[in-house]
């Protein structure tokens, strides 16, 4: 009788313990919900059981699948600052408090989006008026900028005690992208609205771990091995976050490529990438915004693959490349790199935060501004000079030293470039050579060590550009499958 009733409490025991309503971790105290879309929350428990979820006033109600899944959607809802419970209640009852609704980004990517506040915090002070961004983690105690950084071991767990979410201040920022916070920071200041920004990155990671085993679809792929593990990293710390509603992503990675002699191949996997994630959250128009790697002497530091002083060039070309695929934007910062560029992660993040920002500022919120610098968009040969034409350029073209323009090198129909004298005359530059009587193309910042003048008057540089691109008709995006 005795070992009887010991297993009818152990089956009790364990019969409520599957009947209890899981949530995802990502489901927390202290999130940020993404304003102005259905919001979906989502979890698990026994196979039939009815759970209701109430949050401001709503209350929603669905049925676990005989797997013991769930899933039901809020109403979209507006931006607000002020903490909001969400009840869940199934055979148990879960309340998640602090909640704000805003808008939410994932950042992603290998050690430059890695780069925590930490290591921010130790770089040498810029020379600026007023609170100096080196100094940020003394300041940063904004309760309307909330994060989370993803454990790829932790996050397919439960969280009985649903934590991880974080205001963006103390030891809670010190560990978080900087790049990622100094986003959110400035999206806060120019929309006045929470911010949730979700990190999940991995030093020294390529791009293909972030994209499925089966991504690779594209026809550039058929009856390839793809290599560098894929879907090692997508599936444990990309899948658990999904269909957490967010407003889109940001991608700070190519260097582990850029080792690898990439060019085309690395658009493509691009377009694996982004093709992927949007499938995942089943939106096919999330904006993905992405950073042209910074200047570094590649040629200086060869490995497995033999790299020259193009390798870079050649790189940022492929990258930029992927701007034909929708919804997509790149920044420059080919000026954010000490001299020379012998440091694979420089600093300067809080820029790199805010030209991320310029973008879906510009693109997702309607702000009237460039998202950013000047990008080549034509040529016209005027008799012994090249005209260019710029997008981004109604402000105006400037020198951002009152120098004459320098990293413009122009070349006949042999391909010899040479150095080559730069004017501004408007919104577009006239390049020419007294070494080249008959111009045919022009190349601009086709240096891996950065740093040319040209920018446009909102104060952005200009990405680096070959007109005799041989990659430009080689992709053509034709739409997520």
């Amino acid at each position: 009788m005795k070992k009887l009733s010991v297993c009818i409490v152990l089956f009790l025991v364990a019969f409520y313990a599957e009947a209890e309503v899981i949530l995802p971790h990502i489901l927390a105290h202290g999130m940020v919900l993404q304003r102005d879309k259905p919001l979906p929350v989502w979890g698990t428990a026994s196979a039939g059981e009815q759970i209701k979820v109430q949050f401001t006033g709503q209350e929603k109600q669905t049925t676990a699948d005989a797997a013991g899944k769930w899933i039901l959607f809020l109403n979209p809802l507006k931006a607000s600052n002020k903490p909001a419970s969400l009840i869940i209640t199934g055979t148990n009852t879960i309340k998640l408090d602090n909640i704000l609704v805003g808008e939410v980004w994932i950042c992603s990517g290998q050690s430059n989006m890695e780069y925590t506040m930490r290591k921010n915090s130790k770089i040498e002070k810029p020379d600026v008026k007023g609170q100096n961004p080196v100094d940020e983690l003394q300041y940063a105690n904004n309760p309307e900028i909330r994060i989370f950084l993803v454990n790829r071991k932790e996050l397919v767990k439960p969280n009985p005690a649903h934590t991880g979410w974080s205001i963006a201040r103390d030891s809670a920022l010190r560990s978080f992208s900087a790049a990622g916070y100094f986003f959110a920071k400035e999206l806060n200041e120019k929309l006045n609205v929470p911010v949730g920004m979700i990190s999940s990155a991995v030093p020294g990671s390529a791009i293909e771990p972030w994209i499925p085993e089966n991504g690779f679809t594209s026809a550039f792929f058929e009856g390839e091995k793809i290599s560098g593990d894929p879907g090692k990293f997508y599936e444990p710390m990309i899948v658990p976050l999904a269909p957490f509603a967010v407003k889109g992503f940001l991608w700070y990675q190519g260097e582990t490529n850029c080792f690898q002699n990439e060019t085309i191949e690395y658009t493509y996997k691009m377009e694996a990438l982004i093709n992927n994630w949007r499938k995942l959250w089943k939106d096919k128009t999330l904006p993905f915004y992405y950073v042209q790697i910074a200047p570094f002497n590649y040629s200086k530091n060869p490995g497995k693959y033999p790299l020259t002083t193009e390798t870079l060039p050649r790189f940022w070309e492929a990258q930029q490349l992927a701007m034909k695929i929708p919804h997509t934007g790149m920044i420059v910062t080919t000026d954010l790199v000490n001299t020379p560029a012998d440091d694979l992660h420089p600093g300067y993040k809080w820029e790199v935060g805010r030209r991320f920002a310029q973008w879906p500022l510009a693109k997702q919120y309607g702000l009237k501004i460039a998202p950013t610098g000047p990008m080549y968009k034509k040529t016209q040969v005027k008799r012994d000079k090249i005209e260019l034409s710029f997008s981004y350029a109604d402000k105006g073209l400037i020198s951002n030293d009152g120098k004459p323009l320098t990293q413009f090198e122009i070349a006949g129909n042999d391909g010899k470039y040479f150095p080559a004298k730069a004017e501004i005359k408007g919104n577009k530059v006239l390049v020419s050579s007294d070494d080249v009587e008959n111009p045919a193309n022009v190349r601009f910042g086709w240096n891996e060590g950065g740093k040319a003048n040209f920018y446009n008057k909102t104060g952005l540089p200009a990405m680096p550009f070959r007109t005799d691109n041989p990659l430009i008709n080689q992709f053509n995006y034709t739409g997520a499958n």
